[in-house]
Formats: C-alpha cells, sequence, structure tokens
C-alpha cells in the first residue's frame, strides 16, 4: 500500500506527457506561461504555443507571407473570422490557413497549412454599419491538437463577460497605424474589456456600437489590434479555470491604439447558435444541450467540463486524467504476497 500511494503523489507531481493531443477540450494552453508575468504595456513577440488557437488567413495574391487577417480554431475543421475581408475575396479555395505558427516566414514543423473548403459569411453582415461582422471557414482538412495547436472555447449566451478581467488580443497585424506589411512575430497584448455605453457615448465613437459588439483596450489609447489583426481572437481567463473564453473577434476600429478609439470586437456568445447553425453541429431548433446530455460523439462545440457555479480542480484536468489512468494500471497489476 506505501508503495501505491508513492506512486500515486509521483503522478500527480511529475509532467503529464502528450497533453493536447486531442480536441476533446477547448481553452487550455498546453505551453501554458505564466500570464501575471507576460503582462504588458505595449504589444510583444508571443512565445510559441502561448496563444494555440489563433490562424493566420493567408492568400496567394497576398506579397510577403501572404497573411491577410486572423481567425480562431473552433473545431478540428472550423475557424472563426471575421466578414470583411472576404466580401471581394475571390477563388477561396486556394486561399490557406495556418495554425500553430508564430513567425510567419520560418514556420516551422509546429506550423499546419490547411486550404480552404468554404466560407460562410452571415447573411446579415453590413459593410458599411460593420454590423453581424463574422464569418466561418470550412477547412479541407481537420487540423491536429497537439501542445501549438488547440480549439478555442466558444462560449454560451449565458456567459457573464463582464466579469472576466484578464484578457488578452494577438496577431499578426501592423504595429503602427499606416503600416503598410503585417508583422512576421505573432504579437501578443494585454486589455481591458470597455463597458459598451461608455465605448459608445459622446467623445468615443458616439452610437457606431451595435448590441453585439465589445470593446476593448485603454481610454488613453496606446495598445491596440491594427491592420491584419481583424478575425483574430480577444479571449479573458476564466478565473475559476484554467481556461480562456473566445468572447470576441477582432472586427474594427478607428485608426489604431487612439485615445478613446479602442478597438471594436463582435461579442461571439451572441452567435453561439448561430455558429452551431451553419456549422450543422446541432439542429437549429434544439436548445444547446448541457455538457452532461452530450455524448462525446456528438458534442457541438468543445467546451469545459466546469458549469458557470464551478469551482476550480485542486489538480488540472491532465493530470487527474493521468492519475486515474495510473491507478487503473496498478489495479491490474499482479500484486504477490496476497494475505
Amino acid at each position: 500500500m506505501c508503495i501505491l500511494l508513492v506512486l500515486v503523489l509521483l503522478a500527480l507531481c511529475r509532467p503529464v506527457q502528450g497533453t493536447g493531443d486531442t480536441c476533446e477540450t477547448c481553452g487550455h494552453r498546453p505551453m501554458d506561461y505564466d500570464s501575471d508575468k507576460s503582462r504588458v504595456v505595449g504589444g510583444r513577440d508571443a512565445q510559441p504555443g502561448t496563444w494555440p488557437w489563433i490562424v493566420s488567413i493567408q492568400s496567394p495574391w497576398q506579397a510577403g507571407t501572404g497573411h491577410v487577417c486572423g481567425g480562431t480554431l473552433i473545431r478540428p475543421q472550423w475557424v472563426l473570422t471575421a466578414a470583411h475581408y472576404f466580401i471581394e475575396a475571390r477563388n477561396i479555395e486556394a486561399w490557406r490557413v495556418v495554425a500553430g505558427a508564430t513567425q510567419l516566414s520560418h514556420l516551422g514543423p509546429e506550423a499546419q497549412v490547411r486550404n480552404i473548403k468554404r466560407l460562410l459569411v452571415h447573411d446579415q453582415y453590413n459593410n458599411i454599419s460593420q454590423s453581424n461582422d463574422i464569418a466561418l471557414l470550412e477547412l479541407d482538412q481537420p487540423v491536429q491538437c497537439n501542445i501549438y495547436v488547440q480549439l478555442a472555447c466558444v462560449p454560451q449566451p449565458s456567459l457573464k463577460v463582464s466579469q472576466l478581467t484578464t484578457c488578452y488580443v494577438g496577431g499578426w497585424g501592423a504595429t503602427a497605424e499606416g503600416a503598410l506589411a503585417s508583422n512576421d512575430m505573432l504579437q501578443e497584448a494585454q486589455v481591458l474589456l470597455i463597458d459598451t455605453h461608455i465605448c459608445n457615448g459622446s467623445g468615443w465613437y458616439r452610437g457606431a456600437i451595435h448590441q453585439h459588439n465589445l470593446c476593448a483596450g485603454y481610454p488613453q489609447g496606446g495598445i491596440d489590434t491594427c491592420q491584419g489583426d481583424s478575425g483574430g481572437p480577444l479571449v479573458c481567463r476564466d478565473p475559476r479555470a484554467e481556461r480562456f473564453w473566445l468572447v470576441g473577434v477582432t472586427s474594427w476600429g478607428r485608426g489604431c491604439a487612439r485615445v478613446r478609439r479602442s478597438g471594436v470586437y463582435v461579442s461571439t456568445r451572441h452567435f453561439f447558435n448561430w455558429i452551431l447553425e451553419q456549422t450543422e453541429l446541432q439542429p437549429a431548433e434544439r436548445p444547446a444541450p448541457t455538457p452532461a446530455e452530450v455524448q462525446p460523439a456528438e458534442r457541438p462545440v468543445p467546451t469545459p467540463a466546469e458549469t458557470d457555479n464551478a469551482t476550480p480542480s485542486p489538480f488540472p484536468y491532465q493530470k487527474l486524467v493521468a492519475f486515474f489512468k495510473l491507478m487503473r494500471e496498478l489495479l491490474q497489476y499482479p500484486w504477490a504476497g496476497k494475505s
């Protein structure tokens, strides 16, 4: 029994090998860097694997690396992005999506490249008001999840986004307003969610913000997304779990990092049902099932095991899985000296 207890303790303390090899969960960062140490006063280079759900969407007619805009993996074969970059897009099957990348000019063995099979733009998108600026890309082949490629968690409408205080944006867009070229290295920045009533008020956007938008940045400016970052993720850490929620899709803004001109994002929870309907992962007439009601084979969107009222587990999910696997192996071991 003492040997058994020692082995159990070792299993809980040792690093879990091969975590993130499946796409059954979402919002995890296997290469989890300490977010408190990555707080920024401006955009900076992201470390490999920091944001494993972000992708670069590239056109064969774009100069340089071909980067046009960003996107977010929400299923192995589906990317969520902004609609406005695809209004005049041609030969979409020739475009490509790059997952697992940090530096676009040197992708490295961890990068996965896929072509686009299908583009689905929201049927109520308005390119003048930028309302419903959201689109889906179906890939020709699913990605393989690993420590560099993971899925983001799309929140249900009940998520209280205002309670999430640690949020980040990222992308390969321009690092200065008016810059002609995208950035080669993935950039990251911490931002604050700004109350939409403030963001929509006098001296800010004066009524241009829709009910399905979010604002993020800083009132004084200085940190923001820019051209080429559109379609990329705005993610927030859930303080009760080791996960991130994809709360927004980068949409638009006036200039970059201007005072009282924060970035404007599409709130993903408002489009949860639309996403399920368009991807045919769930019939439109059925309400979204709870995690307990969904069988693994029919899970519409990877969702966290924790509910809104959950408390953090004392051990990370992956280590608990490793623990139970080890226990199963130990119980099957032919112990000698049985009394």
